[in-house]
C-alpha cells in the first residue's frame, strides 16, 4: 500500500460513514447474490452484524498508517473466520461485494484509482487474516 493509496482509501471511507448502515446493507445483499451459500454463516441480526463489519472496517481504516500495529486484531479475526466457516475462495466474493458496495455508495468519486486503492488495501487486510 502506498501512502497515496492509503490517503485515498481514508478519504473516501470518510465519505461512506454518514452511509454506513445503507452500505452495510448493500454489501450483505451483493454477498448473497453473489455467493447464496455464505448467508448461512451469518445467524444472528444482520443489521447488528452490519454495525461489526462497519466498526471493523472504520478500526482498520483508522489504523492503515500503522498496519503492523492492526496484524494480530486481523489474524485473530481471520482465525475465528475460519471457524466460522469461512473458505479462501469466499475472500474474494467478498472483495467483489465491497467494492460493489463502494461503487454504489460514492458514485462518481469511486473512480478507477480509488477501485485500486481500495483492492490494494483489501488484498493486504485478507492475507493478513488467512495468514494463520
Amino acid at each position: 500500500m502506498t501512502p497515496t493509496q492509503v490517503a485515498l482509501v481514508k478519504s473516501t471511507w470518510a465519505q461512506v460513514l454518514p452511509i454506513q448502515d445503507q452500505a452495510a446493507t448493500l454489501f450483505y445483499n451483493k454477498l448473497f447474490e453473489l455467493d447464496p451459500r455464505v448467508q448461512s454463516m451469518f445467524r444472528g441480526d444482520l443489521p447488528t452484524q452490519g454495525k461489526k463489519l462497519m466498526r471493523m472496517l472504520d478500526i482498520a481504516v483508522r489504523g492503515l498508517d500503522h498496519f503492523h500495529a492492526l496484524l494480530p486484531a486481523l489474524k485473530d479475526l481471520g482465525r475465528r473466520h475460519t471457524q466460522y466457516g469461512v473458505r479462501s475462495d469466499d475472500y474474494g466474493t467478498v472483495a467483489l461485494a465491497l467494492l460493489w458496495t463502494l461503487e454504489q455508495g460514492l458514485g462518481d468519486a469511486f473512480t478507477a484509482e480509488v477501485r485500486s486503492a481500495w483492492t490494494e488495501v483489501y488484498t493486504e487486510l485478507a492475507t493478513a487474516m488467512q495468514t494463520l
